[in-house]
């Protein structure tokens, strides 16, 4: 799973990134708010790990930024060293997801980002699941009310983004990326192609197109 980290001490960040590699986590590291707000705009990620204090754009503004005109669904974790309970309740209410002080132990942090991933549907225990749509990330398999539905590895690949980013609208050159990865030139319809043969067989609303911007599932998909 993808996972922003965003911190600017080198030495806590580098340990952070080390223990989160470690746990499967694949971690993208960055030390600024600014450069925070550009990889949530490129990136698909299935939580980040924000702390406040950062240069150049503080981790609230990232925080409203992302909630007010981003992702209102991508699980936040605030990393801090603010103790008090007024900050905790200011980062709640503003749409964080969990808040820990820089003194918990790695084995909390960890458990806690795994129970809003799972919580978020993005991820739990191998499986995803959107409705009644249900992916296997170890057999890889895709199963929709209870029923097998077979997909080729490109279909199986796309709808795990759209599944992980559940209710975000992500645009093709996104979808791309995540198939195909940045340095492969494929055909300007593959995304299209793909995602018309899974609309044949998990049914037309599955997937839903916004119009002049990308292609979603999930809470905004009719």
């Amino acid at each position: 799973m993808k996972l922003l980290l965003v911190e600017d001490d080198p030495l806590l960040g580098d340990g952070l990134r080390a223990a989160l590699d470690k746990a499967g986590f694949a971690v993208t590291w960055v030390r600024d708010g600014k450069t925070a707000l550009g990889a949530l705009e490129t990136g698909l990620f299935a939580a980040m790990v924000l702390d406040i204090g950062l240069p150049v754009l503080g981790g609230m503004e990232v925080l409203r930024e992302l909630r007010t005109s981003g992702d209102r669904t991508l699980p936040v974790l605030i990393l801090t060293a603010r103790d008090t309970t007024r900050d905790k309740v200011h980062c709640l209410d503003r749409g964080a997801d969990d808040y820990l002080v820089k003194t918990a132990e790695m084995e909390e942090l960890i458990a806690r980002l795994r129970a809003l991933i799972r919580r978020s549907g993005r991820s739990a225990a191998g499986m995803l699941r959107v409705a009644d749509l249900a992916l296997d990330l170890t057999a890889h398999t895709v199963t929709c009310r209870d029923h097998a539905i077979p997909v080729s590895s490109r279909e199986f690949a796309l709808l795990r983004t759209l599944m992980e980013c559940v209710g975000r609208i992500l645009t093709r050159e996104q979808l791309e990326d995540s198939i195909y990865g940045r340095t492969r030139n494929v055909d300007s319809n593959a995304v299209e192609v793909h995602i018309h043969n899974l609309r044949i067989k998990l049914g037309p609303e599955t997937i839903r197109t916004v119009r002049g911007v990308g292609y979603t599932i999930g809470k905004h998909a009719s």
